[in-house]
């Protein structure tokens, strides 16, 4: 028999963001790290809070399956032990803060967005783009989230698509450097290159400098949109999370000037959440294609076919769509040039 029960999970989907958003904030698995079990009153003390909303609050995480039961307390499940401990290589963290700070309360107006055909979490009147913003706390918080979210991300895309035949990367809007971190780490042979703003090279080279890769990486402050030639002397380059933000004219005058980049026989690598080519799902895909809506002017969540075609009029061949799970992406669309 049908029930409504699929829409009240639909209808309550935000209690379960915020429950793990505020453990997030109360470094609640940091706390918890190491195996170390601790009881509801013990975590009450911790957070200086009361037995009965300590008590909700672990029950919560438990039903999330952030927690588990052990004896008369709780610990860490496995997934919260590896990406939600301050520290950790694969931290999401800072995803989960940006998302609660920045993103949650201009989804709101979502409605707003949908009518306006504007983003809602600023104001292009008032600010250059997303990527500018005189905040220095929710600059922060925004590669924060891009570099947790694209370190695993960087991860997935290693172990499914080969880069050891490669000599040099440049990563187009690279941000904070979680990709060329995670892909020089694995091929101590590849170089790579950063392209973007100048106070985002500034984060990427303090992240470089703490994995201890500065042999191997560097940065250019430049505007990818603007200033041409892009750098050359790489034979691929990749462009991870970067043409969501923006709208099909754009995304083939980006396409074309990597084609003009790249040597005979070098690669662009698309990582992207990708649409099916029905534009039906995934979900996640889907939903982050909403939420471009939300913080983009003309961004939007694109298929495998839409790359596809456009790297076949851009001039690439042999091209395909590599697929992987990771927060950031499920494949890569990935072009020669001839």
């Amino acid at each position: 028999m049908i029930t409504p029960t699929p829409l009240m999970r639909l209808v309550t989907g935000f209690w379960s963001f915020k429950t793990f958003a505020t453990a997030v904030e109360l470094d609640l698995f940091t706390r918890l790290a190491d195996g170390r079990t601790a009881t509801v009153q013990e975590i009450a003390d911790e957070l200086g809070i009361a037995e009965r909303p300590a008590d909700l609050l672990l029950t919560a995480c438990a039903s999330l399956d952030l927690l588990e039961r052990a004896g008369d307390g709780y610990r860490n499940t496995q997934l919260a032990e590896e990406f939600l401990v301050v520290g950790r290589p694969y931290y999401f963290g800072g995803q989960v803060r940006y998302c609660n700070e920045r993103t949650y309360l201009p989804w709101h107006r979502v409605d707003q967005a949908l009518r306006d055909n504007k983003p809602v979490t600023w104001d292009p009147q008032a600010q250059e783009s997303l990527f500018t913003t005189a905040d220095p706390v929710m600059l922060e918080l925004f590669w924060e989230a891009m570099y947790s979210t694209s370190r695993f991300t960087a991860r997935a895309l290693a172990e499914a698509y080969d880069f050891s035949p490669y000599q040099a990367l440049l990563d187009v809007g690279g941000g904070s450097g979680a990709f060329p971190i995670e892909l020089c780490g694995r091929h101590p042979k590849l170089r790579a290159t950063i392209l973007d703003l100048p106070h985002v090279c500034t984060l990427a080279d303090a992240q470089i400098a703490d994995a201890r890769l500065t042999d191997n990486i560097t940065t250019v402050a430049g505007d990818f949109l603007t200033d041409a030639p892009l750098p050359a002397g790489h034979d691929v380059i990749l462009l991870s999370m970067i043409l969501h933000d923006w709208d099909e004219a754009t995304n083939l005058a980006i396409l074309g000037r990597c084609f003009d980049a790249l040597p005979s026989g070098g690669a662009v690598v698309i990582c992207e959440l990708l649409l099916n080519d029905d534009r039906t799902g995934p979900a996640d895909a889907a939903l982050m294609g909403m939420n471009m809506l939300v913080e983009t002017e003309g961004g939007r969540n694109y298929s495998g076919a839409e790359y596809r075609d456009w790297l076949a009029r851009t001039g690439f061949t042999d091209i395909r769509v590599v697929p992987f799970d990771a927060p950031g992406a499920n494949g890569a669309v990935v072009g020669r040039r001839p």
